[in-house]
């Protein structure tokens, strides 16, 4: 069967897997297969050679085994979390239990592999790792994208979004501002030409995603 077969082909020269196991011939093993199917590998024997490297700028895995010299698997998985770090993680081992496995899983690992696993079980894991870290790098990048509209905005321009956000009409936000109408109209088309919206459905969601407005308070 193509190894391939059950996911989408989202491995490309612009993706990486980084293996970190201490046992020679496994890691071998592991980069050959993910080799085959195009995948672009770097691997270790340890986490401190892993953080002596510099990470790719592309969207990438941590195919890493739980007991490994020095620092585990799982106490690296906790230092990851504690720094924000978001690289999605597949995990191997030949001495997994329950526990363990939960507690990887409650931590966002995408996988709990046993030695040995099927080639194909470890591909699928990698591939929908990819296929995770591909989409959060996507929504950082637009993200980025909004906040650099929003810096073209001039001060009017951005009162009359957040204003416009919520549900204001052209005439209440002119009073407010003391200004005519018409004058409204024009930061409002300026500003919906240099952040990109074409809708006021886009605007809310924009306004949303950039935390514009302050948090709502629960009820009593």
């Amino acid at each position: 069967m193509d190894p391939r077969s059950s996911a989408e082909a989202v491995s490309d020269s612009k993706s990486s897997v980084a293996i970190v196991e201490d046992d020679a011939a496994l890691r071998a093993s592991i980069v050959r297969l993910l080799r085959s199917v195009g995948l672009a590998t770097r691997s270790f024997e340890s986490v401190v050679e892993y953080l002596g490297s510099e990470a790719p700028d592309c969207p990438s895995c941590l195919v890493l085994d739980v007991r490994l010299p020095g620092q585990s698997g799982l106490d690296f998985q906790r230092d990851l979390v504690a720094a924000h770090a978001e690289i999605p993680i597949i995990f191997m081992t030949g001495h997994g239990d329950i526990p363990m496995s939960v507690q990887a899983m409650k931590r966002g690992a995408i996988e709990f592999l046993t030695k040995p696993f099927r080639d194909q079980d470890l591909l699928d894991a990698i591939y929908l790792g990819l296929a995770r870290d591909r989409a959060r790098r996507e929504q950082h990048q637009s993200l980025r994208r909004l906040r650099e509209r929003l810096e073209h905005l001039t001060p009017r321009e951005l009162s009359i979004l957040i204003e416009v956000s919520q549900g204001r009409l052209n005439k209440q936000i002119a009073a407010d501002m003391q200004i005519s109408e018409s004058t409204v109209k024009v930061h409002r088309f300026n500003m919906m030409r240099k952040m990109h919206l074409a809708s006021f459905a886009e605007l809310c969601r924009v306004v949303d995603r950039l935390k514009l407005l302050p948090a709502r308070q629960p009820g009593p």
